[in-house]
């Protein structure tokens, strides 16, 4: 007797219900421009509060660098548009470029160099210490960052003055120091904002490396990986979104240092302290060029910008 032949399965069918919407495909781009579009809403009030007071002062610095404006004069009350008059005097001001090149020097020595590598040195130290160097190293260095600018500018000034703290010390053991805010002005400030800033770059390594598994650092040391070969090859890579973002910070904050500067020495002795902030306050407030002086303070967001810029792409770091 034959066996039926079973009958064949009825095709699936492909095509949709009428009426019923078909679903969008999850790489399709209208839907992931939507997602982004309602994921962003939560960020409007913030996104607003930042065009309000970051975005608009910067257009109006921008607008009054334009202007003739001063604080006396007929451009005191009706100051009028001069175009890039500003920045072309600027330019070929013989003080702008040393100027520019003083800023450079104090974020370099003072930020990228001073406090971060002083302030991962003291982070590692504080991890391997016991807790009592830990408290004293933690109290000395946080005390100079939670101290009012102003007052740390005038202590630093006592430190370094020629008859000042540092001064007293080298003469017990019979050296005779210099005037160190007439003689190394920029060195002195650079150090005063180290050991000022240091104490941010600290907490922040410090921080960083608590995520840093002790287990990998332990297996290095039992495959006989010293202590810089630790450090440069597995802690450093592991800690550098940290790095990177205390590279921008601690710069953006010394860019715009001027109460340190200015108690200490003024700008002086004549311009060899003179960075972007001081210059810009001397052309603005003492000599009453306003436009002028917000000329100068644009490039010092022009300079920020470019520091920023160069931080997110040189530094940054690999998607996970």
């Amino acid at each position: 007797m034959a066996t039926p032949t079973p009958a064949p399965a009825p095709a699936a069918r492909t095509e949709e219900r009428p009426g019923r919407l078909s679903e969008p495909r999850q790489g399709h781009p209208r839907s992931a421009t939507r997602r982004s579009l309602i994921r962003s809403i939560p960020l409007l009030p913030a996104m607003i509060l930042l065009t309000i007071f970051l975005v608009g002062p910067i257009i109006s610095s921008f607008y009054g660098s334009l202007t003739n404006a001063s604080l006396s004069g007929a451009a005191a009350q009706n100051s009028s548009f001069v175009g890039f008059d500003n920045y072309a005097a600027l330019f070929a001001d013989p003080d702008f470029p040393k100027s520019v090149i003083l800023t450079l020097v104090f974020l370099v020595a003072s930020a990228i160099v001073g406090q971060n590598v002083l302030g991962l040195g003291l982070a590692i130290l504080m991890r391997s210490s016991s807790r009592m160097v830990r408290s004293l190293v933690g109290t000395f260095v946080v005390t100079a960052w939670v101290l009012p600018e102003i007052v740390a500018a005038f202590a630093a000034y006592a430190f370094f003055n020629e008859t000042g703290t540092l001064n007293n010390m080298l003469s017990a053991v019979g050296i005779d120091g210099p005037n160190w805010l007439y003689a190394l002005p920029l060195l002195s400030v650079s150090l005063a904002n180290i050991w000022r800033g240091t104490a941010f770059s600290m907490l922040i390594y410090a921080a960083a490396l608590q995520d840093v598994p002790t287990e990998i650092t332990e297996s290095a040391e039992v495959d006989g990986a010293r202590g810089w070969q630790r450090l440069l090859f597995i802690t450093i890579p592991m800690i550098r979104r940290s790095i990177s973002t205390n590279l921008m910070l601690t710069t953006l904050q010394t860019l715009s240092v001027f109460t340190l500067i200015f108690v200490m020495t003024g700008g002086g002795p004549g311009t060899d302290s003179s960075t972007l902030p001081v210059l810009a306050y001397q052309e603005a407030f003492q000599f009453g060029q306003l436009g002028f002086g917000t000329a100068i303070a644009t490039v010092m967001l022009v300079v920020g910008a470019l520091f920023s810029i160069a931080y997110i792409r040189v530094l940054k770091p690999e998607v996970d």
